[in-house]
């Protein structure tokens, strides 16, 4: 029996670096002042850097690798087919401005798979045993939603004791692949107010394609990491190894735990309070290992989706013949996913190998043709995957964008109810822009893409959908 796609592919945003497509890149030497500088080229700062462009004002954003797209990421090369290394997913389709964007970019969007399979050991599950999956997923929701009601405690503390067989699931469905971190390190109060996440749409050039695309006609000076910012007082600014650039603001959109590595220094330093709520927003782990197999060894269908009923955290997610090939991913993320991508690329794929083994009984690894593994901890630039506020941290969010002299900070970990979304990222990075606009006097000229969306309260009656 098939699981609707609701829930299963609940803010799966695994990140990765994306390839440079067409974005405008200074030739030049960088600019000694702008209106605007914007710190990170990936979609909040493709975003804000937008925005500010509407606005007519000068605008440059530097980019620290030498590749835009940040958390968003498509290999195009390694593969027959686009592999997202990074987010994978767009939401809510009916008010998302990207899918707008991404159409008129000559990008092909298309519906998400409809369905996936829960796996029983070497079987796939009997209609009763999803049934009792979905109803035992109804009440973990409701006891979060309860919880959080009431305070802000750890996701695993206000879940039921009687979960039984399916503990192992739920930990995984609702926390390391829902948000790269375990039930234990996350708050009821974020989950409970995170935006629906329903999934319906990806691309089948790739998400990173998409932020180049967007982000062909943003001035971006590549492998030009900001090393200091001077926010307050008239000596605004960013100092980079390739000079110093003025600025009247400056919107840093880099991750929070960049943010917090120290990597880049300000002046004067940043308050206790935002120092404290980038602590509590720190990033979960979330990786993919892509395996070409030939012949089909699984026996799956086009894009089929696949978890299984897990015992322990040693467990994945399974995308199988992505776009009607060879090419099949594995998810690993949280505490897991973050040990075993600290043993590097060979140890995950033995682990993906192993993995489809047990779940299959097939030779799997005789017919792997081809590997690849992101390692997004290790990625000097982002260092981990999405946010996921720690219990008693979900104010932090509101904490980090509150007013800094002429500092702006945006990204995925600043959106109350998107947050570990490319769609959080975007508006973030627009909100970020007309804040920084306004702080200059130039709001008035800033044309918004689309009316500001309405939030709605994510429906949790069902981790895994019953739609």
């Amino acid at each position: 029996m098939t699981i609707s796609r609701r829930g299963f592919l609940s803010a799966s945003a695994a990140l990765a670096l994306a390839p440079l497509l067409g974005a405008r890149t200074l030739a030049a030497p960088l600019p000694r002042e702008a209106d605007i500088v914007v710190i990170g080229a990936g979609a909040a700062g493709i975003a804000a850097a937008r925005r500010v462009m509407a606005a007519n004002r000068k605008v440059i954003v530097i980019e620290a690798s030498g590749q835009i797209g940040g958390r968003c990421a498509t290999d195009g090369t390694s593969f027959q087919v686009p592999f997202d290394r990074g987010a994978r997913w767009l939401h809510t389709p009916d008010t998302n401005v990207l899918i707008k964007l991404a159409r008129s970019a000559g990008i092909d969007v298309a519906p998400a798979p409809p369905s996936q399979k829960l796996r029983i050991g070497r079987r796939n599950a009997r209609a009763g045993e999803t049934e009792d999956l979905l109803a035992t997923l109804v009440r973990a929701n409701r006891a979060i939603d309860e919880a959080a009601r009431k305070g802000d405690i750890s996701c695993a503390a206000a879940l039921p004791k009687d979960l039984g067989d399916w503990a192992g699931t739920i930990d995984f469905v609702l926390g390391a692949y829902a948000t790269g971190k375990d039930l234990k390190d996350l708050s009821t109060l974020d989950q409970f107010r995170a935006q629906d996440r329903a999934i319906d749409v990806g691309t089948r050039q790739g998400l990173g394609a998409l932020m180049g695309k967007l982000g062909e006609s943003v001035p971006v000076a590549l492998s030009t990491p900001a090393t200091r910012v001077s926010w307050s007082g008239r000596d605004i600014g960013v100092e980079t190894p390739s000079g110093r650039i003025a600025a009247r603001a400056v919107i840093v959109t880099v991750s929070s735990n960049v943010l917090a590595s120290g990597a880049i220094k300000f002046a004067p330093e940043l308050p206790k309070r935002q120092l404290d709520a980038v602590a509590k927003l720190s990033l979960g782990s979330y990786d993919r290992i892509a395996l070409q197999l030939a012949g089909n060894p699984l026996g799956l269908g086009h894009d089929e989706l696949m978890i299984e009923q897990s015992t322990d955290t040693r467990t994945g997610a399974l995308f199988a013949n992505i776009g009607g090939s060879s090419l099949c991913t594995v998810d690993v993320a949280g505490s897991f996913g973050r040990d075993l991508a600290a043993q590097g690329e060979a140890a995950m794929s033995a682990f993906a190998v192993e993995w489809l083994t047990k779940l299959f009984g097939s030779d799997i690894k005789g017919a792997v043709k081809r590997s690849a593994a992101t390692r997004w901890n290790a990625s000097p630039f982002v260092l981990g995957a999405m946010s996921g506020a720690a219990p008693g941290g979900q104010a932090s969010r509101r904490v980090l964008i509150e007013p800094m002299g002429n500092l702006f900070v945006a990204g995925e970990a600043t959106h109350e109810t998107l947050w570990g979304t490319v769609d959080g990222a975007w508006e973030s990075g627009e909100r970020a822009a007309d804040a920084a606009l306004k702080k200059i006097g130039a709001l008035k000229e800033a044309e918004p893409d689309a009316p500001a969306r309405k939030p709605k309260r994510r429906q949790r009656s069902s981790g895994l959908g019953s739609e």
